[in-house]
């Protein structure tokens, strides 16, 4: 069985880019906003726009504004202007604000109530964590696997890649489901298309890896499984394959992690 490895430091600096395919359910009814939130850069007119319409006080657009100033990438690191908009969004009862500055406050009795909201509201994020907290018997007084898979697929089915990875583990392991290693590798495959390589992303990328070593739920293939090791940085695995294969292969793999990398850039926000 494989170990489970939470790292909620990584998935908390996964600030914009993990959420934005995600919230489809979410997003404002403001055209603008959804075209902006669904763009990979913002040009100054989409800057000027976004402000705009947070300004305005639409709690969507004052929640993005709150996650791009707490990653401190696109604007400068501000946690003022960040616990501002978080505020402004979540008076109004916006539920993901509420959940992360519940967060960033250290409030666990109160967040405990608002990852059941935000879960409840469709947030990916929490229905990840609202999962580990079911299997790991965190702070809900009892291990509950059934509801944990429960809300690991629904975060799985938001695109949320740390949920897509420990569904995978559970299919690979035959952990409270039926042993399925093509249904294995189907979410291994949809938490390494995420970019960067973090979190669940860089775990699937691994993990996909190791099937194609195995052949298992995928054919079995070194030239994939040197690609997907490789983009996850899995030394240790590479080293084992290059005693394997045939220096051609080495570089057919090496070119194939090399286009996806050009094929798969990071987000402009994260």
């Amino acid at each position: 069985m494989k170990c489970r490895v939470f790292l909620p430091s990584l998935l908390f600096i996964l600030v914009v880019a993990s959420f934005l395919p995600a919230q489809t359910a979410l997003l404002s009814a403001n055209t603008r906003l959804t075209e902006i939130l669904r763009l990979s850069a913002l040009q100054p007119g989409d800057w000027q726009a976004l402000f705009s319409i947070a300004e305005s006080g639409d709690p969507e657009a004052q929640y993005w504004l709150s996650r791009i100033y707490e990653a401190g990438r696109l604007l400068p690191l501000d946690k003022q202007k960040s616990a501002y908009w978080y505020q402004k969004s979540s008076e109004q009862g916006y539920t993901p604000a509420e959940y992360w500055r519940k967060r960033a406050n250290n409030e666990p009795i109160e967040s405990e109530r608002c990852m059941w909201r935000a879960a409840e509201n469709g947030v990916p994020e929490a229905q990840f964590w609202l999962g580990v907290t079911c299997e790991q018997n965190l702070w809900l007084g009892v291990t509950d696997k059934q509801e944990a898979l429960k809300w690991y697929k629904r975060a799985a089915e938001g695109d949320q890649p740390d949920a897509e990875n420990e569904l995978g583990v559970h299919y690979e392991d035959g952990d409270g489901v039926a042993q399925n290693y093509i249904q294995a590798a189907y979410w291994f495959r949809k938490a390494a298309e995420h970019v960067p390589n973090l979190g669940g992303a860089g775990q699937g990328r691994n993990n996909l890896g190791n099937l194609y070593v195995e052949g298992l739920g995928v054919p079995k293939d070194y030239v994939q499984a040197y690609m997907w090791l490789s983009l996850a940085g899995s030394d240790h695995s590479i080293e084992y394959l290059q005693r394997e294969m045939t220096p051609s292969k080495i570089l057919r793999a090496q070119s194939l992690a090399n286009e996806w990398t050009k094929q798969h850039p990071h987000p402009a926000i994260y």
